[in-house]
């Protein structure tokens, strides 16, 4: 009677923890990847110079947003909005050196609320802004309470600065700076971090437990600093440049102008074309050492079984210039800075779709994840899911995307707003747009080069597009609903100074 009595008791404890195990993972894990400074230009998104082929298989393996936008083309306004789900205007983040909770204290991250659906919340790299190189190897402007675990690697792309070409003696990140480097992937601080990436995978198929796990990836973002065998798929005279009329700044108002020839980066004006050249090599170069990186850990979430059970983001922070509009980096209200790469793959994500052109803003992406997951998302989230999108391309969630920008320094400081829909842009500067509109048609210009303001057979469109975006700005500056406090001229903080080197978890 005994034994029976005991063989019940192990039978049931059985079942029960059968029942906690599939509990555990009945909802989806993510896995965020997050480039630095990385544009459309990739096999997927069309270009045939570039050599991606981790990223355009994940592509094929999900659904690609062919007009995804930020809401702040630069680093850190840009990463607090992916991350919080709403507007600058919202967070009042519009500098780098600023920490969330200086603004926003009481806000609910991504990685916050997926801590409070007990999933395992972990960062790995840059997520959040990071002066790039500066900040590598600490944890740059990280909220402490998005992540129950961080990792800040540090390669020898840091340790070797001093072998990096570039335009602006002493100066890397902020400038334009690259370098051919001696070494394995292994030995680049992005290597290291795909290799903590794998070492939690392979962890977390073992535990069974939920995850949000982030990587953020330092490149393509200056330096461009990739091993050699990177530099060895591109041919220099091969790569095209714009080539951009002496008398296109004359056709845009003058804060758009200031934007393609900020004061601060004149050694990046009227590059010699054999010198932008190999700028863009090592730019493609960098890019190319990224998407090794994504490969491998793709792979390695392919090798444990965890794709059968996580969702897949692949994008970047912003966009970003190679000579398109005579302009290098970022930091405009055109396409090529605002529309970013966005891929997602996973369980009930229709394969092989095509590019889905409908308007996607970046804030959106927060409660699309908690759509996908089962989870509740925060009453604050000005974003909207585009969850429906995945199994029916035929639905819309927004009709445009906003942008926003502020130009200039502390005394002649100017703010724009741009939208993106399907066809059209319309960007503007000063409130109500006082210091001049752009508009563009992309059915007959997509590199934004005609400014069709003043064109009579556009004043239909011009005058619908200006109260859209009207109402698009009004929308953004509102106060969301249990957000708690926002903090406006939060004070830029210091630098981190301190070294964390990676751990090695197994």
């Amino acid at each position: 009677m005994k034994h029976i009595r005991l063989f019940f008791i192990i039978a049931f404890s059985l079942i029960l923890t059968s029942s906690k195990s599939n509990l555990k993972n009945s909802k989806l894990n993510v896995l965020l990847i997050i480039a630095d400074d990385l544009n459309c230009d990739i096999g997927a998104y069309g270009n045939t110079t570039i050599i991606t082929p981790n990223i355009d298989k994940l592509a094929q393996k999900g659904v690609l947003f062919g007009n995804a936008h930020v809401q702040f083309p630069w680093c850190g306004p840009s990463r607090a909005s992916i991350m919080t789900g709403i507007y600058p205007d919202q967070t009042k983040i519009k500098d780098l050196r600023i920490y969330l909770r200086q603004a926003i204290p009481q806000v609910i991250t991504i990685g916050q609320k997926f801590r409070h659906e007990n999933y395992n919340s972990v960062r790995i790299g840059k997520i959040f802004h990071y002066h790039n190189p500066r900040d590598i190897g600490t944890a740059g402007h990280d909220d402490n309470y998005t992540w129950d675990q961080t990792i800040n690697p540090y390669g020898r792309d840091k340790v070797e600065e001093y072998k990096i070409n570039t335009l602006k003696p002493k100066s890397y990140g902020g400038t334009l700076s690259w370098l051919a480097a001696d070494g394995s992937d292994e030995e680049q601080t992005d290597g290291i971090g795909a290799s903590e990436a794998i070492n939690f995978l392979e962890k977390f198929s073992k535990t069974g437990e939920n995850f949000f796990l982030a990587f953020g990836l330092y490149r393509p973002h200056t330096p461009y600093v990739a091993p050699k065998k990177y530099y060895d798929l591109y041919e220099t005279e091969k790569i095209e440049i714009p080539n951009i009329s002496k008398e296109y700044l004359k056709t845009i108002p003058e804060p758009a102008a200031r934007s393609v020839r900020s004061v601060n980066k004149k050694e990046q004006h009227n590059l010699d074309e054999n010198l932008a050249k190999t700028v863009k090599e090592a730019y493609y170069a960098t890019t190319s050492f990224v998407d090794a990186q994504v490969g491998r850990v793709l792979n390695k979430l392919e090798e444990t079984g965890l794709d059968k059970n996580t969702i897949v983001v692949f994008t970047s922070d912003h966009g970003y210039h190679l000579g398109e509009h005579g302009h290098w980096m970022k930091k405009t209200l055109f396409e090529d800075a605002t529309r970013v790469p966005l891929i997602l793959a996973g369980p009930g994500i229709n394969k092989n779709q095509k590019i889905m052109d409908a308007p996607i803003e970046m804030i959106d992406l927060y409660p699309t994840l908690m759509d996908l997951t089962g989870n509740q998302t925060p009453k604050f989230v000005s974003g909207k899911s585009f969850a429906p999108l995945l199994k029916d391309p035929s639905k819309r969630v927004r009709e445009s995307a906003l942008t926003e920008l502020i130009i200039g320094n502390k005394n002649s400081k100017v703010q724009g707003y741009s939208i993106k829909t399907d066809r059209y842009r319309l960007t503007q500067w000063g409130e109500n747009g006082k210091l001049g509109f752009e508009l563009y048609d992309h059915l007959f210009d997509k590199e934004e080069l005609k400014n069709l303001i003043l064109m009579d057979d556009y004043i239909k469109v011009r005058d619908s597009l200006k109260l859209i975006l009207k109402n698009r700005i009004s929308e953004a500056r509102r106060k969301p609903l249990g957000l708690g406090d926002q903090i406006e001229n939060a004070k830029e903080w210091g630098e981190p100074k301190n070294i964390h080197s990676q751990s090695k978890n197994k």
